[in-house]
């Protein structure tokens, strides 16, 4: 008989109680048995939305409009739940009308603290994987038997000609590929729209210097993770060639060297024309959805600095620099202090440039290695492997902390940091570099996740700032000269001018492919609404506009980082799934618009 004190007691009871209410569709009695600040945060499997409900009064409002259709049942534990620190813990699987999900529970002496619910798979469209997997062969005797090879070929020729996708993505780094590669496992034609020529450019073209700066136990792609001997921080080109492995591995239709031109939704057949030019030649593509993969970085923001066009050396955008290679002995300001702007200083100052940041604003530096053991090591490491926490659970467990706390969970991990690199801090401030911790102290990810800026990951151009080997001036641009720049009133000689200046919203790109009017429909992307810097209010508990329904009707974001677009695109491709197939997808609280850009 189990104990009902015991931790898999008290979850397993908890889950019977929350069963029998939503089975009577009883919204109230589930809400009650929730701690009054409780969160349900859910992933498309009752809301068809990425939604947070805070309170009970919240959380009683979505029971009562998607009980009806969602009929969320069979709630049980996984596995023994855990108990610390007066919380219990445990994991969760329970199905709906349409799929089976997964989920977390943390249960406190008020009631649960937190609940995540979200959609695995669907009901009737599940991955053929494992048992369910394709035979590959047909193993009789066919005169008019086609190889693989020839099935794929045949399939190349006809999509986005003959036959319509269902979906185009465009943008086809990191993001577009791992959602496409998603939607390929559930059968929804897709095709993937890429400008440069190869897949894995958009990594390639960069600077030859960089790397990525988030570690490899971060950075896995769906389905296929990066091998055990894969460097912790892999270099660009690197990254790009294994991208392109990718797209020919889980067989994505990817027309490289195309370039969208524009599109426009047609509202009485539900479908998109979007124009492309392949190789050279026009083609338009009808699909019925159309998810914007482009990035965070995607549109550059290009200031308009009096006297640019007077300056008699090169100026171009972080964006768009090559490399350190060919400005030895020359003079380089770069104009900005976030993580390309030090790349950028530390590669021109290792090929001997002489090279000045200039900082407008203050930075939150965050030392690597610091960074991966106080703020990574428990979820991505070969510490968390070897303590059973695979990608997979680690991505849950992060998803498991609704965004209105994870200021206070951050907050002691970047006073510790702060504590612990107090040299590296004192020395900076030295030189005049304006440091913080976000505006609340809690660090790297909640700036990441409110601006997308602010923050430079330390590899090692923090040491050359302190010890005065680039060389640091503080202060608003004031206007660039023939031979220079100005700022606050003194004039730093240059031979380049790198502008690290960030980009645009993400609905930049929806502004410029599709209008300007889509683009303020849908309204400002990515942002949670925490009324801090470029984080207007009111408070959305989510990331605006990303992975999840738009007031623009088959009009989808999909981005941010590697951890992000790989575990995101698992719920994104599930709602494109369910659409294809005419499974009703009623959305709970559709993303309102409340700034333009």
């Amino acid at each position: 008989m189990m104990d009902v004190q015991s931790p898999t007691g008290k979850i397993t009871t908890w889950l019977a109680q929350l069963d029998d209410a939503l089975a009577k569709e009883d919204a109230a009695a589930a809400a009650a048995l929730f701690a009054p600040a409780g969160f349900w945060r859910d992933f498309v499997s009752l809301t068809w939305n990425l939604k947070t409900l805070e309170g009970r009064a919240e959380i009683e409002a979505m029971l009562r409009e998607t009980l009806p259709a969602a009929k969320p049942r069979g709630f049980r534990l996984v596995g023994d739940a855990t108990e610390a620190d007066g919380t219990t813990e445990g994991w969760i699987e329970f199905e709906t009308a349409a799929g089976r999900g997964e989920g977390h529970l943390r249960l406190t002496a008020d009631g649960a603290f937190t609940l995540l619910t979200t959609l695995r798979e669907l009901k009737g469209f599940e991955e053929r994987k494992g048992p369910q997997r394709e035979q590959g062969v047909s193993h009789h005797a066919d005169p008019n038997r086609k190889t693989w090879k020839e099935k794929r070929e045949e399939e190349q020729a006809r999509l986005g000609y003959q036959d319509q996708p269902y979906v185009v993505i465009i943008g086809g780094g990191q993001g577009g590929i791992g959602l496409a590669a998603r939607l390929r496992r559930l059968d929804v034609p897709t095709l993937v729209i890429e400008k440069n020529p190869r897949a894995g450019d958009s990594w390639r073209n960069r600077y030859k210097s960089l790397c990525l700066h988030d570690p490899v136990w971060y950075d896995h792609l769906p389905y296929l993770p990066f091998p055990d001997h894969w460097p912790v921080f892999a270099p660009k080109d690197k990254l790009g060639d294994w991208l392109e492995s990718y797209v020919k591995i889980m067989e994505i239709n990817y027309w490289s060297s195309t370039l969208c031109e524009g599109a426009r939704y047609d509202e009485a057949k539900g479908e998109w024309e979007v124009r492309v030019v392949r190789e050279g030649k026009p083609v338009t593509l009808r699909p019925k959805q159309l998810v914007l993969a482009t990035g965070m970085s995607s549109v550059p923001n290009i200031p308009d600095i009096p006297g640019m066009k007077d300056f008699k050396g090169t100026i171009h955008h972080s964006s768009n620099h090559p490399g350190g290679d060919a400005w030895k002995g020359k003079r380089a300001v770069v104009i900005g202090s976030n993580n390309s702007a030090h790349d950028i200083c530390a590669d021109l100052w290792e090929n001997g440039a002489d090279v000045t940041m200039v900082q407008r604003t203050s930075t939150h530096i965050a030392r690597s290695e610091t960074l991966m053991e106080l703020a990574l090591g428990d979820l991505y490491s070969e510490k968390a492997l070897a303590a059973g926490v695979t990608t997979h659970m680690a991505d849950m467990i992060f998803a498991s902390l609704p965004y209105r706390i994870l200021p206070d969970i951050q907050i002691p991990v970047y006073a510790e940091m702060k504590r612990r690199d107090a040299d590296l801090y004192e020395r900076l401030e030295k030189r005049g570099f304006l440091l913080d911790f976000g505006e609340d102290g809690s660090g790297l990810f909640c700036k990441y996740l409110r601006r997308g800026s602010g923050y430079y990951i330390d590899v090692g151009a923090s040491e050359l700032i302190a010890d005065g080997k680039i060389k640091l001036k503080v202060g608003k641009t004031e206007r660039i000269t023939a031979g220079g720049v100005v700022v606050d009133g003194e004039e730093l000689p240059a031979d380049l001018i790198v502008l690290a200046t960030g980009y645009a919203s993400m609905n930049g790109w929806a502004a410029e492919l599709i209008s300007q009017e889509v683009a303020d429909k849908v309204g400002k992307v990515w942002g949670m609404g925490s009324g801090t810097t470029k984080d207007p209010g009111p408070w959305e508990g989510e990331l605006r506009n990303m992975w999840k329904p738009t007031q623009q009707p088959g009009l989808w974001f999909h981005g941010g980082n590697l951890h992000q677009s790989r575990h995101y695109s698992l719920y994104l491709s599930l709602q494109l799934k369910a659409r294809m197939e005419g499974v009703a997808t009623p959305v709970y609280g559709l993303q309102e618009t409340h700034h333009k850009g």
